[in-house]
């Protein structure tokens, strides 16, 4: 069953057109592939064993222009043919080599009276993580807001019009920032360009992440409340070539996301004591530069969450199914799509329908292209990441909102828990967030539910094995009782 279409949200609640695009099911197989012909220019990253000396740069220089280096990581870009990765992997002083893999994202003012959305209404999916109590209500079962905390968002950026949807305060601007290049188009160069490129986004994928931590604004008189509404956020865009008005190009290369993840692991110092969460909505093939970046970042106190990936069968992306992160896989309510609050309008039902506490594994699903964990992978948690609401723009400067499927969105819910639970103890460390997410999760096994794909579609059966839920469904509300 293909559940991953996106609809629009009823017209009574001012929230726009209908769309066919969807989250990814696989990484792009373009520039950066394995397959890349053993004559083709590729960017290729290097970890080295130790700090690169000038004999080692000459060695390597042999196979290809080293354009940037990470001293941090004891890691290096090259640009070179693909045929000699095999060659560089070979030399006594490299640790690990591999070809620059591009990672792929969908491509797709007023401010904001208020500092945040506390007083924001409930939709589902907070609902599903006991953030919230009820529909209609601002009402939260969590204390805790995220204030005095740092959330990462390391994506796409936001869009140019972001100030329409959240207030000014929760974005750090003096933060923010952008890297661009990798791989072949750009000879394996990474840059991290001057001026406000993070805030001129045309994906939207980065904003609609955001807004699953700190909520929205769909009018003046509509808010919905996000899982940390008083969070600080620090957008930082990743992006292909240089330009964010690059025509279908809304992904990365796994070197611009290693430079993202040094960027926070650098940032952390500087934020004077103040605790810092990322989310990382993205994943693709293993990768030594990103895992040694993941490491530098995690050295530095920052903690970092990844969506499992949206492979279904095929497995979990990487960074992701790393044991050290946190993970988060997708899950779905029974309820979708049916006539909540006595309203009959079944397009509704993501902001009237109550999701009954404490959470029962029976009114949620897991569904069909959430990675499942293999042999060597690591999941967590599962978090609501099927027809979840949130700004989704298709045409620029024009505001909208959709209903989106994907791990991209089950991510946000656990990273917000754990700006909570960094709210109530700043000092916790990735290590003992993981463990409480995991031994405060609701339990849910193998299993299978009767869900409506849709606005009028029959029910259809999903199914899912032991592989697909991690420890069970997030509990934000147990997760941070459970914090010291």
């Amino acid at each position: 069953m293909n559940r991953r279409l996106i609809l629009c949200i009823a017209a009574a609640l001012t929230v726009g057109a209908c769309s066919d695009q969807q989250e990814p099911t696989s990484e792009s197989q373009n520039p950066g592939s394995d397959f890349a012909s053993a004559s083709s220019t590729v960017g290729i990253n290097v970890v080295l064993k130790g700090r690169a000396t000038a004999a080692q740069l000459a060695e390597l220089s042999k196979y290809g222009i080293v354009r940037k280096q990470f001293p941090q990581i004891n890691g290096l870009t090259l640009a070179g043919k693909a045929g000699n990765l095999a060659s560089i992997r070979r030399l006594r002083f490299v640790k690990g080599a591999a070809i620059d893999k591009f990672i792929d994202i969908p491509p797709n003012t007023d401010l904001v009276n208020v500092t945040d959305f506390t007083s924001g209404f409930s939709s589902w999916d907070q609902d599903a993580i006991d953030v919230t109590i009820q529909p209609l209500s601002s009402a939260r079962d969590v204390a805790q807001t995220g204030r005095g905390v740092f959330v990462g968002i390391l994506d796409t950026g936001l869009l140019n019009t972001w100030p329409q949807y959240f207030p000014t305060e929760r974005i750090a601007t003096q933060y923010a920032t952008s890297f661009v290049g990798g791989g072949a188009a750009d000879r394996g160069n990474v840059r991290q360009p001057a001026g406000d490129q993070w805030q001129h986004d045309v994906c939207a994928h980065g904003t609609h992440v955001a807004s699953t931590i700190l909520g929205y604004q769909v009018s003046p008189t509509l808010r919905i409340q996000g899982t940390a509404p008083q969070a600080t956020v620090i957008p930082v865009m990743l992006h292909s070539q240089g330009s964010a008005n690059t025509p279908n190009s809304c992904g990365f290369f796994s070197s611009v996301a290693a430079a993202g993840l040094i960027y926070f692991g650098d940032l952390k110092a500087r934020l004077g004591g103040a605790p810092l969460v990322v989310n990382n909505s993205w994943g693709g093939s293993e990768d030594p530069l990103t895992t040694a970046a993941v490491n530098y970042a995690l050295g530095k106190g920052v903690l970092l969450v990844f969506s499992a990936g949206n492979a279904g069968e095929n497995g979990m992306g990487f960074p992701g199914a790393l044991p050290q992160v946190i993970s988060a896989a997708a899950s779905g309510f029974i309820k979708e799509w049916t006539a909540c609050g006595g309203t009959g309008s079944e397009t509704s039902w993501w902001l009237l329908c109550d999701v009954p506490e404490p959470t029962n594994p029976a009114d949620f699903y897991i569904t069909d292209f959430s990675s499942r964990e293999h042999t060597g992978q690591d999941l967590d948690v599962a978090a609501p990441g099927s027809w979840v609401v949130g700004p989704f723009q298709l045409q620029r400067g024009k505001t909208d909102f959709f209903f989106l499927g994907g791990t991209s969105m089950a991510a946000p819910h656990v990273t917000g828990t754990v700006a909570l639970m960094l709210q109530k103890n700043q000092g916790l460390t990735q290590s003992q967030a993981e463990s409480i997410l995991e031994s405060s999760a609701v339990p849910m096994g193998a299993g299978c539910r009767s869900v409506l794909p849709g606005p009028g579609a029959p029910a259809e059966q999903v199914c899912w094995g032991a592989d697909a839920t991690g420890e069970g469904l997030l509990d934000a509300d147990a997760a941070v009782a459970a914090t010291p």
